[in-house]
């Protein structure tokens, strides 16, 4: 019975400890047990946290013989990336400049997780400092990819995916500052949440670029994710009875979101709108111009902001680093400051613009990677298909990160390929109504 446990879905796995089927203790520890005997577990954790789970799931379990359980995920385990300070217990980041880095208490939203009776199973590996896309980490360690072992998990919450993808943790917390939550959901074949931006605390949370960053569960369903974002602020859970596609409005994004995009990821994005369809959805296309000036901001905007934040630390030990990492992180250092305040002045106007433009949909719509989980020892060798794909991976969930949007990633049915689904900034729980109806049309 244990083995099945490590393959429901968070939601499953509370609803079965409210009805006493389930022992938290012995949830726990089925988990545990399953991460060290997994062949991948070292490159999947950077650590668990026994005692600390063991404690957590005590708790919950008296809670629950009491009937005095705090919501429907209390008992539940979860992994947490390596960028959640965790009290005691080593965050690096990825990194080897953060090396032996022990928080002396919990990021706040470890804090408002714990206070909901949430079991932290341990820390996750990702990509260096967060910054790319692939979950390439040849400096700490490269989790594998469910359906090619041979090729990346997608990142940066590289090890968050994959625990959940190889039945090491029901769901997984991550991070999205250009897509690093929902890469590696789309590369795993698992529903992923990008929240807006200020709406989860920051505060513990390792930074790459804060005024993009944001916090985001990772799990096998949308009600999971929706789950997950009310525990993650202490907050209701999104309503999702009842929900349907009928009559909705879906706006496919034309500008650049379908350009280069590969066959397997094209197969999987017109099938799932043929599947949308079917069951109501009013699907409409339209090129947003505002898109293609954003995306030429990024580079700026981001690189700026991560190398202002890493400088010091970076150049103090340079040699740390993967050496395309550190490349990357110092093309920041070229950018002057009146060209930083310029984009952001920039980037704000296009933000309403956009707003205005989809304003009366839904959501609009994009695969949401353009290609496939690249192969790994050919990312080490070869310098050219590492730019390629390296900014191919991060080009779609990107437009949600510069337009300030929430966004959710869902499987198509077509292995390591995602549909996304953006909508205004602050409406998740209407988000993931929707992405609750469309997640029964994708089946």
């Amino acid at each position: 019975m244990a083995d099945n446990w490590l393959w429901m879905t968070a939601g499953d796995l509370g609803r079965a400890i409210g009805a006493g089927k389930i022992n938290p203790v012995e949830l726990t520890e089925a988990y545990l047990d399953a991460i060290a005997d997994h062949q991948f577990a070292n490159r999947i954790y950077t650590r668990t946290t026994p005692r600390r789970a063991r404690s957590m799931a005590m708790a919950s379990a008296g809670r629950a013989k009491l009937g005095n359980r705090i919501g429907l995920l209390d008992g539940v385990p979860l992994s947490w990336k390596d960028l959640f300070d965790a009290a005691g217990a080593p965050t690096e980041a990825g990194s080897a400049l953060l090396k032996g880095r022990t928080p002396a208490r919990d990021a706040q939203v470890l804090t408002t997780a714990t206070a909901q009776g949430l079991v932290c199973l341990g820390k996750t590996h990702m990509s260096e400092l967060a910054f790319s896309g692939l979950g390439l980490n040849p400096v700490t360690a490269t989790p594998p990819n469910v359906n090619d072992p041979k090729a990346v998990p997608g990142g940066s919450s590289s090890g968050a995916a994959a625990s959940v993808a190889f039945g090491l943790a029901p769901a997984a917390i991550g991070s999205d500052t250009g897509g690093s939550v929902r890469i590696p959901a789309a590369w795993n074949d698992l529903v992923g949440l990008k929240t807006t931006s200020g709406r989860i605390s920051l505060c513990g949370v390792v930074p790459l670029c804060e005024r993009f960053d944001t916090v985001g569960p990772i799990a096998r369903s949308v009600e999971d994710c929706a789950l997950l974002l009310a525990a993650l602020e202490g907050g209701k859970t999104a309503d999702l009875t009842g929900a349907s596609l009928a009559g909705t409005r879906l706006l496919l994004l034309e500008t650049v979101a379908l350009d280069d995009i590969r066959d397997a990821p094209a197969k999987g994005f017109d099938q799932a709108i043929t599947r949308l369809s079917a069951k109501g959805a009013k699907i409409e296309r339209l090129k947003i111009p505002e898109v293609t000036e954003a995306l030429a901001l990024a580079g700026p905007l981001f690189t700026a902001e991560a190398y202002g934040i890493w400088s010091k630390t970076i150049e103090a030990n340079p040699t740390k680093m993967f050496p395309r990492i550190l490349d990357r992180f110092r093309i920041g250092g070229t950018i002057t400051a009146a060209d930083y305040v310029a984009g952001w002045r920039r980037l704000e106007e296009l933000r309403a613009l956009w707003l205005k433009r989809t304003a009366g949909y839904d959501a609009v719509i994009l695969p949401t990677a353009s290609i496939l989980p690249p192969d790994a020892n050919r990312l080490m060798t070869d310098d050219t298909y590492y730019v390629t794909e390296n900014l191919l991976a991060l080009r779609n969930t990107r437009i949600a990160n510069l337009f300030g949007l929430c966004a959710l990633t869902l499987p198509t049915g077509q292995p390591s390929c995602g549909i996304s689904f953006m909508a205004a900034p602050g409406q998740e729980e209407r988000l993931l109504r929707l992405g609750s109806a469309a997640e029964r049309a994708l089946g």
